[in-house]
């Protein structure tokens, strides 16, 4: 298949979605309750261990993917340590064989629930300076507004982790509506274009190939308790 034909998003949204601040407000206000997954809490454990011990900024690439933005994000960042993070087996067990990338930098790729792990990094007082979410699951029919990141009962877990935070889609109103979260959460962000000579992610790279644009948005995140 050629990396010219990603489709287009197709939805039955035009704009942000009409319910977007009753439920953000709700999440900011209530209390996640749902059990940590065991396989999570071990994951997250073995990772634990190299953060607590490495002396360096933290970065936490989320939706990794097959781990080509880690280990370029790692290439990006020499002095840090990466952590990819994927729920997906099959995507992570591609990295070995398509994008060994080792000449530089230091990265860690994790199979976890990015729900469970990154309540857990806040548990630990895990400080990023940068996370990068790049292309998530945009889940464009209107009915899937929960299941998108800004949209879910853990967006607050991503607002208390801190760091530079640097969100990327090939949808527009994911973008505007994940702006529109942090707003509510109290942090204003300019959502542009992005072009770069240099595609980061498989998707990123499939994208501009099939003429889409990329939108973003970057907000420092001071972290809240």
């Amino acid at each position: 298949m050629s990396d010219a034909n990603s489709r287009s998003i197709v939805s039955n949204q035009q704009g942000l979605h009409e319910k977007l601040d009753e439920i953000v407000n709700k999440h900011l206000t209530a209390e996640f309750k749902k059990p940590i997954a065991a396989h999570t809490q071990t994951a997250f454990d073995q990772v634990n261990e190299k953060v607590q011990a490495f002396a360096g900024p933290i970065i936490l690439d989320s939706c990794c993917g097959v781990g080509e933005s880690t280990a370029n994000l790692a290439k990006r960042h020499p002095d840090a340590l990466v952590i990819g993070i994927d729920k997906s087996s099959h995507r992570l067990d591609k990295h070995d064989i398509e994008y060994k990338q080792t000449d530089s930098g230091q990265y860690i790729l994790v199979q976890a629930d990015l729900n469970d792990f990154w309540r857990l990094a806040v548990a630990a007082n895990w400080q990023p300076t940068h996370h990068y979410l790049l292309y998530p699951n945009p889940w464009p029919k209107a009915k899937h507004i929960q299941r998108r990141w800004h949209g879910a009962a853990i967006f607050p877990f991503i607002v208390k982790l801190g760091g530079l935070l640097e969100v990327r889609s090939n949808w527009d109103i994911y973008v505007k509506e994940f702006a529109q979260a942090l707003n509510l959460a109290g942090y204003s962000c300019e959502v542009a274009h992005y072009e770069s000579d240099i595609a980061i992610t498989p998707f990123e790279r499939k994208y501009w190939a099939s003429g889409q644009q990329s939108h973003r948005l970057v907000v420092p995140l001071t972290g809240q308790s």
